[in-house]
């Protein structure tokens, strides 16, 4: 039986659901797991910018600033040390210091393809969900599935600072399409679809946020239900979500064009002005190719 002969609802309390998951796990952008050995750069700098720098000859710079010098007179001054030398300790752990407060070079990601703009940017069979400025420098188009936990991860920890660096200043157009890898994943994005107008991300956001508590429970129904209830949908309003039957079938188109005509292939999948990325990504390594490009 294929994906749209079979109700989201049956779907979701069947087995298959559940085994879907599991599949997913391992196919969501597993290729790019290193992707995330990028986010703790910003920890270890700020690890070494803190640790503290001594004189080789174990005393403090403080105290080798005050020694004073005998000029060739014979008298003894306290003035004589910042006019005429300096301990060759303090060049030296000045040097040390900056070198530690210097950030870290951020590794770019592979190019993984390149695709025309102009039509990535077409009308696809769903009305675009995007934030930000319509004529900004940069675009980012994320091809997503509701159940991957790279996905998530990148949604929890990076998206909302990108937003507020780049999205918000009207340095970067972000659009989130749907690519769901299970029936499950594919009815969480029928929901936040079914979301008030202006809900969409929020309503994204919160069941990325909570993915733990639906994505694999034995009754995926119930716990979707729960986390829309939160969101101010009905038992009605709910139903009738999952069994809109146009708009699973145009979920589902829009994961087909971002294979057949973009080639997807793994969540999360990037389009940076057209230049294509897989795996999640830290702050400093989405801003750093953000900045390469304005």
């Amino acid at each position: 039986m294929s994906l749209s002969e079979m109700s989201p609802f049956k779907r979701l309390l069947s087995g298959v659901a559940v085994a879907a998951i599991a599949v997913t796990l391992a196919a969501c952008s597993d290729e790019k797991k290193d992707a995330a050995s990028n986010a703790p750069a910003t920890e270890t700098t700020e690890t070494a910018a803190k640790t503290e720098v001594k004189p080789a000859d174990g005393g403090s710079m403080m105290a080798a600033t005050k020694t004073e010098v005998k000029p060739v007179d014979g008298t003894m001054t306290s003035s004589t040390m910042s006019s005429a030398m300096k301990p060759a300790t303090a060049d030296a752990n000045q040097t040390q210091m900056a070198q530690a407060a210097a950030p870290a070079k951020v590794e770019l990601p592979e190019v993984q393809g390149e695709v025309d703009v102009a039509k990535l940017m077409e009308p696809g069979p769903l009305p675009e969900m995007s934030i930000g400025k319509a004529d900004a420098p940069v675009t980012i188009v994320e091809y997503m599935s509701m159940t991957c936990p790279h996905c998530a991860r990148f949604h929890n920890e990076t998206f909302d600072a990108i937003k507020a660096k780049y999205v918000d200043s009207g340095k970067v157009r972000f659009v989130v399409r749907e690519f769901p890898f299970d029936p499950r994943a594919a009815a969480a994005f029928m929901l936040a679809r079914c979301a008030p107008e202006g809900q969409y991300f929020p309503m994204v956001s919160m069941l990325f946020k909570q993915q733990e508590t639906w994505a694999a429970a034995p009754n995926g129904r119930d716990a979707l239900l729960q986390m829309s209830k939160l969101a101010g949908f009905t038992q009605e309003s709910f139903e009738a979500c999952l069994t809109n039957q146009k708009l699973l079938d145009d979920v589902q188109a829009t994961m087909q064009k971002g294979e057949k005509d973009f080639g997807v292939k793994a969540t999360p999948t990037f389009f940076i002005n057209g230049k294509q990325y897989s795996g999640e990504m830290s702050v400093d390594t989405m801003s750093a190719l953000i900045e390469t490009m304005l």
